[in-house]
């Protein structure tokens, strides 16, 4: 049995020696854990990550080194190796996975001084892009869609903008990139890479569609299945759940149930949303994931966030919120309009949302992405 580390990641430097230990059999590193974990985990375990994505119960997802490694090469053999921003905590799969791919590829991962802003980004890029003996290393980091769309609003600054195009890729997972913001970055020579996984598969494993050359991934009943060396042993503490999530198939198999609605079509993995972020209003089922996406097309609402209410009428909808802080060029009744049409041309008007709730900020998760269980507090506040 190994002995489980539990780390708050402050000092970077010491985290990155930890981590080298870890990958090589040492003592396991801990985040975010809670105060019953046990004290030594199986042999071979390099990271536990207590994770409750952007709803649920906290899971604490147990990662070997080699799941670790294994993705960390698959990505260097997709994108290249180099050296990285950190920008994400390492406390979460994306961020711990700058500081393995760092590793791998012999570097040191930057980290920003103080927190994310164009600023920051933009002066530690610069730091990175000094010649180190001569040579100016390929550059990297790992993004959620709202750093990805402050950046591209600052891009009008000389420094934010070539510090963007500085980047041979730049990773954007969390959520899904909103449409707009992809093609932003595309018209300002940005090179946006799209990411699916979690941490139960060591991070993002399928980049703009495509799986990465050592993961398989299937649709079964509607629902996305990945295997590859890069999945997670399981859950810490609960194998009932391991049990339900990791699957073998009569060829022996190993299969993760993602819990996301989706499709393969000659290769491409298309993600539809959570199989429980749907509704049934009127008797029709809604995917709220699929809604959000067709709203965050709308000017002014890319980073909203689609939330289920009670409906006395047709027993749920939903609601956009959206912070008020977002370019607005069009009147409130006239943006939930616009995002009503939308809707109906591509779902149908069962799925229209009912109303659109302005907030001075919308509230996220350490890792960037939408605290959706307290976005529907908020909502049912004011309702």
């Amino acid at each position: 049995m190994t002995a489980l580390i539990p780390t708050d990641a402050e000092d970077i430097a010491l985290l990155q020696t930890a981590l080298r230990r870890a990958l090589d059999g040492g003592d396991a590193l801990g985040f975010g854990m809670l105060d019953d974990a046990p004290a030594r985990v199986a042999d071979g375990i390099a990271a536990v990550i207590a994770t409750s994505g952007s709803s649920g119960v906290p899971k604490r997802v147990a990662l070997s080194g080699e799941a670790l490694r294994s993705s960390a090469e698959a990505t260097a053999a997709r994108i290249g190796s180099g050296r990285w921003l950190l920008a994400l905590p390492a406390g979460y799969v994306a961020g711990l996975q700058v500081m393995v791919r760092s590793i791998l590829a012999g570097t040191e991962p930057t980290r920003l001084s103080g927190r994310f802003s164009p600023v920051t980004f933009a002066e530690a890029t610069l730091e990175m892009l000094r010649p180190a003996g001569g040579v100016v290393p390929e550059l990297y980091t790992s993004l959620v869609p709202a750093q990805v769309a402050s950046l591209l609003d600052a891009a009008d600054d000389t420094a934010v903008r070539a510090a963007l195009r500085a980047y041979r890729a730049i990773l954007v997972g969390g959520q899904s990139l909103p449409e707009p913001l992809r093609e932003r970055a595309a018209e300002l020579g940005v090179r946006l890479v799209r990411t699916y996984g979690s941490t139960e598969t060591s991070g993002g494993c399928v980049y703009d569609g495509r799986p990465l050359d050592t993961v398989a991934v299937r649709a079964v009943d509607g629902e996305l299945r990945i295997a590859g060396p890069l999945l997670a042993e399981g859950y810490l503490g609960d194998g009932a759940l391991t049990a339900r999530t990791f699957l073998h198939d009569e060829h022996g198999i190993r299969w993760y149930r993602t819990g996301d609605l989706g499709l393969v079509e000659d290769g491409v993995v298309r993600v539809h949303g959570r199989a429980d972020n749907v509704i049934v209003s009127g008797g029709i089922n809604v995917s709220l994931d699929r809604v959000e996406r067709i709203v965050r097309a709308v000017p002014g609402l890319h980073q909203a966030v689609v939330v289920g209410v009670d409906d006395e009428r047709w027993g749920e909808g939903s609601v956009i919120v959206a912070a008020r802080g977002e370019s607005l060029r069009r009147s409130e009744s006239e943006q939930l309009a616009h995002a009503r049409e939308a809707v109906e041309a591509e779902i149908g008007k069962h799925a229209r949302p009912a109303r659109l709730i302005l907030v001075d900020e919308l509230a996220v998760l350490p890792s960037g992405k939408p605290d959706r269980e307290a976005i529907r507090r908020t909502v049912a506040e004011l309702r």
